[in-house]
């Protein structure tokens, strides 16, 4: 694909503890399948896909990070040429959920202050396991601004809609020329 065959690229880097689910959700979006047993990320992994929106085509470049703490030091690298930064944590796992803080302190230290940051609970799939209430998250999200979204890899609920309205924005921002991160402007777009 030459650059003429897209109108917007942007760079999305999922993270999150090891678990969560990052690898499921990308490889939902991009390949359409859910692989199961799936083995943990080594390092960075990344998928492309082009979408189009509003006629004009897409190119999402996804970087799927490892959540272990010894990878650490490498996937700190990508976050800060990302456009994008999608917090991935398991709705069963409470764990998962009390170390969003500590993954927030990484985005402020490494990511440019300009980036979207998208808070997305996986695993809804496994409602009857939840240990973290929809409620609290979205409080927990709204308290740092940014957008919300509950999402099962495997039965591909909010997958599309995930990065679709991530896009979507990443456009509205890219032609304002302002990628900040404002949840506002979530439901304006496309």
């Amino acid at each position: 694909m030459s650059m003429e065959d897209y109108d917007f690229l942007f760079k999305i880097v999922l993270i999150g503890n090891a678990g969560v689910g990052k690898t499921c959700l990308v490889r939902r979006f991009t390949q359409g399948l859910f692989p199961p047993g799936q083995g943990a990320t080594i390092g960075v992994d990344f998928m492309i896909k082009t979408v189009e929106i509003n006629g004009e085509k897409v190119k999402l470049q996804i970087w799927d990070t490892a959540g272990q703490e010894r990878f650490r030091s490498i996937t700190q690298s990508y976050y800060r040429s990302a456009n994008a930064l999608i917090l991935t944590y398991d709705i069963t796992c409470e764990e998962s959920f009390r170390c969003l803080p500590e993954w927030l302190r990484e985005i402020e230290q490494y990511a440019s202050n300009k980036v979207i940051t998208v808070l997305v609970g996986n695993k809804i799939d496994l409602a009857e396991r939840r240990e973290v209430s929809q409620q609290r998250a979205e409080e927990f999200s709204e308290a740092q601004d940014m957008y919300y979204l509950e999402t099962s890899a495997k039965e591909s609920d909010n997958v599309e809609k995930l990065f679709l309205d991530l896009a979507c924005r990443l456009i509205s921002e890219a032609r304002q020329n302002t990628l900040v991160n404002n949840d506002s402007k979530w439901k304006t777009c496309c």
